[in-house]
């Protein structure tokens, strides 16, 4: 009962200001809905970043030449992969297939559209390797491989922007002047973070490498694993066998890396997680701004109602009696800032998804962590006015005027 009719007090006390309780809380207020959205948006971009990477195949790993070092400096890498590692991984237990890709820009035409697209060399499977799916037409076959064929798939950006208003399957345009088919087009797959499949232009590999642009190098090969509980196991044979085949001596270190889309995951979320939380710490200083200005009304607050602490006091009214009243004066002023804040986070971030066309969740520790801190922060600047009112004597808080 005696802590009931303290918060009757301290709301009678606060509904009396309302204006410079409003006021007192807008610090909180802005706070927690600056947290709160920054929070949504940096959850919305690590979800996005997330699906998109594992949209590209979750079990993956992907081997690249190493880069080439001279002390701190790097100067390029070392083109050791071939074709014939590429099918050398296909017997490593646990691989479901393997691509080898070689990479290149072109200029690409048809009829007076002309622009720079990538050009990927690519095997039959590498569609299944990277997730990929033709959503019209055909994919290449071993035929294709074997009598270099000038056959393409496209990607659905290049494919709108090279035949705007037509369809692209069956039609003939040139990359570097060297006429190519299209044979299929690319399901549309929104960007990866990296580089988008829609802005690609997909050719066979042999005729990257001995039509296009004369090269018999290969910038990275795909391995799909069966199961996720495999990955360790072909990411280590993969290693080890590349170096058998490349003749590395023990003490010798490997020119090429492997990586898995587990630790790029990783890495990608460490990242956005450690934007997040700085953007969330710069928004949190203006929690810090609330807590001073409800610190400084209610400093304010107890020099105004000193003689009414002394005619509390002088009726019997204990020390902690005044001390719970002004804590619960400071936190019902931040709880109730923190509450509303934490609506126009909501709709900030709702605003921001609309508007900005961004990715925002809401995550839901938001809520627990506005109440607590909202509450944590009016226990915290709330304290020091309390102490002081509490410690008045009756005698000379009766006597102001």
């Amino acid at each position: 009962m005696m802590i009931l009719e303290t918060v009757r007090t301290a709301w009678r006390s606060l509904t009396s200001n309302r204006v410079r309780t409003a006021l007192t809380g807008l610090g909180m207020v802005i706070g927690v809905a600056a947290v709160v959205a920054v929070l949504s948006v940096g959850e919305g971009a690590q979800s996005q970043v997330e699906g998109r990477i594992r949209s590209l195949g979750s079990n993956l790993l992907t081997v690249r030449p190493e880069v080439n070092r001279s002390g701190a400096v790097r100067s390029g890498t070392v083109q050791t992969l071939t074709l014939e590692d590429a099918e050398a991984l296909r017997v490593i237990p646990g691989v479901a297939a393997v691509s080898p890709e070689v990479s290149g820009n072109a200029q690409v035409r048809y009829r007076e559209q002309n622009q720079s697209a990538s050009i990927m060399g690519v095997m039959p499977d590498y569609l299944q390797v990277r997730a990929l799916e033709v959503a019209q037409g055909l994919s290449f076959t071993d035929d294709d491989i074997r009598e270099r064929s000038r056959n393409a798939i496209l990607g659905a950006t290049v494919a709108k922007s090279l035949f705007p208003g037509e369809s692209a399957l069956g039609q003939r345009f040139q990359i570097k002047g060297i006429g190519f088919r299209v044979i299929g087009l690319l399901a549309e797959k929104g960007d990866s973070g990296f580089s988008s499949p829609d802005e690609l232009v997909l050719i066979p590999i042999t005729t990257h490498q001995g039509v296009v642009f004369g090269s018999d190098r290969v910038s990275s090969v795909g391995i799909a694993v069966q199961t996720e509980s495999e990955m360790d196991a072909v990411q280590a044979a993969s290693a080890q066998l590349l170096r058998l085949r490349h003749g590395l001596r023990d003490d010798e270190d490997d020119d090429v890396q492997i990586r898995s889309q587990t630790e790029m995951l990783a890495t990608l979320s460490s990242v956005t997680g450690t934007f997040t939380a700085l953007l969330g710490s710069v928004a949190a200083v203006s929690l810090l701004v609330g807590g001073i200005g409800i610190m400084n009304i209610m400093l304010v607050s107890v020099r105004e109602r000193t003689r009414e602490i002394g005619v509390r006091m002088a009726v019997g009214a204990r020390r902690r009696d005044i001390l719970l009243q002004f804590l619960v004066e400071s936190i019902v002023v931040s709880l109730f800032g923190g509450l509303l804040g934490l609506g126009i986070g909501y709709g900030g971030a709702a605003l921001i998804a609309k508007l900005g066309g961004w990715s925002t969740i809401v995550p839901s520790y938001a809520i627990a962590m506005s109440l607590g801190v909202s509450i944590a922060i009016g226990l915290l600047f709330g304290v020091g006015p309390a102490r002081r009112a509490a410690r008045l004597d009756p005698v000379e808080a009766l006597r102001q005027e």
